[in-house]
């Protein structure tokens, strides 16, 4: 389906962000008691249910037609509004095995069993709360101004984002066949940024990631012989050390690369030398040739060393999961961003770096051959994120994945409703019809 002509791009997002503001006001109160009540109520990745039951209840409430259950736990709502392009939104829902100290009043306190079968703490230390609910006031907003647009609205919560599985899952039940194919694919994260404030870019906007467990075979024994074992302890700590050359040694100043061990384990006793140790890590590119030599001096290097250290067995690299590069296409880029300039102050619509965070959003335009588009939006509050700039301790502040990451409400919620509308109004079909303020 053809795309409107950029001719028409102003009438799309024609309508005032005072006139929006007003509007949104009527639904801010349903909208923060759900991000409240999904941020206490976090779910791992592909357990989302309870989520993707009140994404569906939703849907159903503003007059989509919904299809639940896509890739276990994803939802796809749609509203077909007259002949027009169709937008696809997305919006992540899983959380982390992170245990949660904001201290806020609606922090979570739950656990859940995850994959292994371990007990762990869940939060929502990446956001993706606040992005359900931005989707879910986006697609609230766009039903009751329908008479506005024309096209088709295709809203989409996925599951599995954390574990670089949720976009793939809903692909390979069938969402390129079940669904119409959408003209743009568009999404949005909240970041470490000043609320308010918006910043995308054409190109590389998110790096590749690949995540592997290396398993480390020695021989236990006792503490007190240390002799009579082949200590994997060592041999993992020594790996751990040299690792970390390989950004330092082996990749040239002007590539970016990260490598970061997350997790080290071995033993369960402080006289007992244990049999095996497991290191977990995590490679971050924005190049494939850098990548490729990356991953090649990580499987050197833990070799070399279980060698050195006469282990009794090769050691398991295992992947654990792989995120593409996210790319936005560069004319789409463009037409988001000059509807954000139209919709928002000058000092709000920002241009950023490509960042080494990673998202499996881009899957669905990739594989789906559309064009996608995929921006930032900021989570600190303005005051004291002024602070910590002035005073050059702005790594103070803390990110997302921190036990202590979480949103200002407001205008975070305000601004990430608003840059969905406006983007998916940019490519809407304008209607003849006079636009209702919902």
């Amino acid at each position: 389906m053809k795309a409107p002509s950029s001719e028409s791009d102003g009438a799309n997002t024609s309508e005032s962000a005072n006139t929006f503001r007003d509007s949104l006001k009527k639904l801010l109160p349903d909208l923060e008691a759900l991000y409240k009540d999904i941020h206490a109520h976090p779910e791992l990745s592909m357990q989302e249910t309870r989520t993707g039951r009140l994404a569906a209840l939703r849907l159903r409430a503003a007059g989509y037609r919904v299809t639940a259950g896509v890739g276990k736990t994803g939802v796809v709502g749609l509203l077909r509004n007259g002949d027009g392009p169709v937008v696809m939104l997305r919006a992540d829902m899983d959380a982390l095995p992170v245990k949660e100290l904001t201290g806020l009043p609606y922090a979570s306190k739950l656990t859940a069993t995850d994959r292994e079968g371990k007990t762990v703490p869940v939060m929502h230390a990446c956001g993706h709360d606040m992005h359900v609910t931005w989707l879910v006031g986006a697609i609230r907003f766009l039903a009751q101004a329908r008479d506005s647009w024309r096209g088709t609205v295709m809203a989409v919560f996925q599951p599995g984002e954390e574990t670089a599985e949720g976009s793939q899952a809903m692909i390979d039940d069938g969402l390129f066949k079940r669904f119409p194919k959408p003209d743009v694919v568009l999404g949005q994260h909240v970041m470490s940024l000043s609320a308010g404030t918006l910043a995308g870019r054409a190109g590389v906007i998110t790096s590749a990631a690949d995540s592997l467990q290396i398993r480390l075979f020695g021989r236990g024994g006792h503490g007190s012989m240390p002799e009579t074992s082949i200590d994997p302890v060592v041999m993992a700590a020594s790996t751990v050390i040299r690792l970390q050359t390989i950004v330092s040694r082996e990749v040239a100043p002007t590539e970016s690369a990260v490598v970061t061990i997350g997790a080290l384990e071995a033993g369960t006793k402080e006289n007992v030398i244990p049999g095996e140790a497991i290191i977990k890590l995590n490679v971050r590119t924005f190049d494939e040739g850098v990548r490729k030599r990356v991953l090649a001096a990580i499987k050197r290097i833990v070799n070399a060393e279980a060698a050195a250290s006469g282990a009794p067995r090769a050691p398991e690299i295992t992947p654990l999961d792989r995120y593409s590069l996210v790319t936005n296409d560069p004319a789409a880029t463009n037409r988001v961003v000059e509807a954000f300039r139209r919709s928002f102050p000058a000092n709000q619509v920002q241009t950023t770096k490509p960042t080494m965070a990673s998202e499996d959003f881009g899957c669905f335009g990739t594989e789906w051959h559309v064009p996608s588009v995929f921006w930032f939006v900021g989570g600190i509050d303005p005051v004291q994120y002024a602070k910590a700039k002035k005073a050059g301790r702005l790594a103070d502040i803390p990110s997302n994945h921190n036990p202590h990451f979480a949103p200002v409400i407001h205008p975070t919620l305000e601004t990430g409703v608003q840059s969905l509308v406006v983007a998916a109004r940019a490519w809407l079909a304008p209607s003849r019809l006079v636009s209702k303020t919902p």
